[in-house]
C-alpha cells in the first residue's frame, strides 16, 4: 500500500505544533489523534493504532498538541497537559488546517483520543 507521509508544523495562535500526516491512496477519511498526557506523536501505541487505520484506508494525523516550548514548561509545572479547553482548541485548529490541505480537503475527520486527549476530543467534537 502506498502511503504519503509528511511532517507538518501548524500555527495555532502564538504557538506552532508539530505533527505527522499519513495519507494512503484513496483514503476515505482521516483520524486526528489526541494523545493523553505524557505521550506524543511518536508513541509506539498510537503509531500502532494509526497503522491499523491506514491499512483500512483511513488517513491519520498524529499531532503534538503542545509546542516544544509549552512541553518544556509543562514538564516543570504540569499546567498545560490537563488544560482540556486548550487541547480542544488545538484540535479544532488542526481540523481547520486539514480542511484546507491538498491531500485532506475532501476527507471527513474523526477524532481518536486517550486519557486527557479523549476529553479534548469530546469537547472539540461537540
Amino acid at each position: 500500500m502506498n502511503v504519503h507521509e509528511e511532517t507538518v508544523t501548524i500555527p495555532v495562535g502564538e504557538a506552532r505544533i508539530a505533527g505527522t500526516l499519513r495519507v494512503p491512496e484513496q483514503a476515505s477519511g482521516i483520524v486526528l489523534f489526541a494523545h493523553g498526557s505524557g505521550s506524543s506523536r511518536f508513541s509506539p501505541r498510537n503509531r500502532g493504532v494509526a497503522t491499523v487505520l491506514e491499512r483500512a484506508g483511513l488517513a491519520t494525523m498524529l499531532i503534538d498538541l503542545l509546542s516544544e516550548q509549552e512541553e518544556k514548561e509543562d514538564s516543570r509545572t504540569g499546567a498545560l497537559r490537563f488544560d482540556i479547553s486548550l487541547l480542544a482548541d488545538r484540535l479544532l485548529a488542526v481540523s481547520s488546517w486539514l480542511l484546507l490541505g491538498d491531500k485532506t480537503i475532501s476527507l471527513p475527520i474523526g477524532f481518536f483520543g486517550a486519557s486527557t486527549g479523549a476529553g479534548a476530543a469530546l469537547l472539540a467534537a461537540s
